[in-house]
């Protein structure tokens, strides 16, 4: 059985004087700059430089919920099992410029219930990734949770310009890919063989919002968040897929 092999002389894609395909020309392009070490402020959560001082009492307590230990089985690291290792690990391996990890604050209690962050970060190219999601039981499937993505690709696209922004996951990971999707990346396919994590082999599954995209998926963000969308007991009117759709 032999794979599909992409050939752009099936597609209509703009030539040079050679008759050869190219891509569209990127006029007055210059490098973004990195994100900056700056809150993002939401309606249900503030996205917040990870700080051990600050987050980690809460992160350590929050994590302590999912007690079989399901949200660790994909990360690179962890479970600790101290609060101590915990903070020790926070202060060495999450304050640096790439990857730039957050804390997801609820903006009601005040606590910190989970962990992104940007990271591969390509100002030169435009290029950004989200990664080292680690989203407690009582942030995972809520509307703070799909807000807290939101606010860091609006930053992503609005206030930095960058052209492209990309989710990275174990491709045994369906929570994350089914996730992915679901806020309107798209698959691109499967690296085998890509790494080596926790002495295993991890194939990775990619997946991208691009810039061009991002206007029709921050409208249906928009309609999905807003108050008018929950019941009084906050079940969500309309699915995100569906605004989407429409």
């Amino acid at each position: 059985m032999t794979a599909d092999i992409f050939d752009p002389l099936d597609h209509d894609f703009l030539r040079n004087d050679l008759g050869q395909p190219v891509g569209e020309p990127i006029p007055g392009w210059e490098p973004r700059q990195a994100p900056p070490r700056e809150a993002m402020e939401g309606r249900l959560c503030r996205v917040e430089p990870l700080d051990p001082a600050r987050h980690a009492e809460d992160l350590f307590a929050s994590y302590a919920a999912d007690r079989e230990g399901r949200n660790w089985t994909y990360l690179p690291y962890g479970p600790f099992a101290s609060l101590g290792a915990f903070r020790d690990w926070m202060a060495k391996s999450c304050l640096g410029a790439d990857p730039q990890f957050h804390a997801v604050v609820d903006r009601g209690s005040g606590k910190a219930l989970g962990v992104a962050s940007y990271l591969r970060i390509d100002a030169a190219m435009g290029v950004i990734e989200v990664g080292h999601i680690h989203f407690s039981p009582a942030l995972q499937g809520t509307a703070m949770a799909t807000e807290a993505m939101v606010l860091m690709m609006a930053r992503v696209f609005d206030a930095l310009g960058y052209r492209r922004y990309e989710w990275k996951c174990n491709a045994l990971n369906m929570a994350s890919r089914r996730a992915a999707l679901r806020l309107g990346f798209s698959f691109e396919g499967i690296f085998r063989q890509a790494s080596i994590v926790n002495g295993r082999n991890r194939d990775t599954a990619w997946f991208s919002v691009l810039d061009k995209e991002w206007p029709d998926a921050k409208a249906a963000f928009e309609a999905w968040l807003a108050p008018d969308n929950f019941d009084a007991e906050g079940r969500q009117r309309q699915s995100l897929e569906a605004l989407r759709g429409r």
